[in-house]
C-alpha cells in the first residue's frame, strides 16, 4: 500500500516539477529499523505560490485535503490529505528555507517498485528528528546513527547549532548526547 502510494506521489510531483523529499517514518524505514508508521510526510521545495500546482498533483494521486487548503496551509505551511483508496494520511509540507532547499538537493533517490523516490538523506533526517524532539523521533535518531555510521556529524551539528541559536532550543546538546551514547 505505502510503496505504491509513494510511487504515485513521486511521479506526480516529478511531473509537476515540484522538488520534494520524503521525511518522517517512511524515511526512517530506509535508514533505520523497520517500524510501524501510519502516514507519509513529504517536504516540498515550494512556497505557497505553488499551492494550486500541489493541489493538482495531489488530486492526480487521489489525495483529498482534510482542511480548507487555502486558509489552513497559509497558516501552517502544511497541507494534510487523505488518500481515497487507502485512507493513508499524507502531509505535504511547504518550505523553502535555506536548510530545506539544501536538504532537498541532497535527497537520495531510492528505487521503490519502478519509480525513484526522493528521501531525505540520513543526515538531514536526523536534523528533522532532533528538531521534532518527541521520544519516538529521538529513538529514530539512535537507530539511524547505529545503521549509518558514516553520517556527516559535522554537517548535522552545523545545522543544529544554527537552529539552536535561532530557536533557543538545545538541539545540538540533544544530538551530542545521543551520538555520545553510540560510541
Amino acid at each position: 500500500m505505502f510503496k505504491e502510494l509513494l510511487e504515485e506521489i513521486a511521479r506526480a510531483l516529478d511531473e509537476s516539477a515540484i522538488p520534494y523529499m520524503v521525511i518522517g517514518g517512511q524515511a526512517v524505514l530506509v535508514y533505520g529499523e523497520p517500524r510501524l508508521t501510519k502516514d507519509i510526510d513529504v517536504t516540498l521545495g515550494a512556497d505557497l505560490e505553488r499551492l494550486q500546482d500541489v493541489l493538482a498533483a495531489a488530486r492526480r494521486v487521489g489525495l483529498s485535503p482534510l482542511v480548507d487548503p487555502e486558509e489552513f496551509t497559509r497558516q501552517t505551511m502544511v497541507l494534510p490529505c487523505s488518500h481515497h483508496a487507502t485512507e493513508i494520511r499524507v502531509d505535504l509540507i511547504f518550505s523553502y528555507s535555506p536548510f530545506e532547499r539544501q536538504a532537498i538537493a541532497r535527497a537520495n533517490r531510492v528505487k521503490i517498485g519502478v519509480t525513484e523516490v526522493c528521501f531525505a538523506s540520513a543526515d538531514d533526517l536526523i536534523i528533522h528528528k532532533i528538531i521534532a524532539g518527541r521520544p519516538r523521533d529521538l529513538e529514530d535518531v539512535r537507530c539511524i546513527l547505529l545503521k549509518n555510521p558514516a553520517v556527516d556529524r559535522k554537517y548535522v551539528r552545523r545545522w543544529l547549532e544554527e537552529f539552536s541559536s535561532a530557536l533557543g532550543e538545545p538541539f545540538t546538546a540533544v544530538f551530542d548526547q545521543i551520538a555520545g551514547e553510540m560510541q
